[in-house]
């Protein structure tokens, strides 16, 4: 059985629509910024592949950046098409709630 930790019972936009809001399976609310997302996106033109260090130069990334588009990827991630003509990412359920910038489990970063 999957942990439910790292799976999500909803995946929607918050009520004002400004951010992205997951409900996991552990009853956990995770609410995204649009820009945090892109900041943290996983692919190797934002990541190195064999360090993990990151490529992204946030001031390339605008303040105003949107998903144009969000994608299922199978039952284990999700595909992010941005405004920015970023669409590469692909971020797992893991991901996800690895990066929940709540102070509850503090990945702010």
């Amino acid at each position: 059985m999957p942990d439910p930790r790292i799976r999500p019972l909803e995946i929607g936009p918050t009520e004002d629509e400004s951010a992205l809001r997951i409900r996991w399976g552990d009853e956990h609310v995770s609410i995204y910024r649009p820009r945090y997302l892109r900041l943290h996106c996983p692919c190797a033109g934002c990541v190195e592949e064999m360090t993990g260090r990151r490529l992204l130069n946030p001031d390339t990334v605008p303040a105003d950046v949107y998903p144009l588009a969000i994608h299922y990827v199978g039952r284990y991630a999700l595909l992010f098409q941005w405004s920015d003509g970023h669409a590469t990412g692909i971020y797992s359920y893991e991901l996800l709630r690895s990066i929940c910038p709540c102070g509850e489990c503090g990945s702010a970063g």
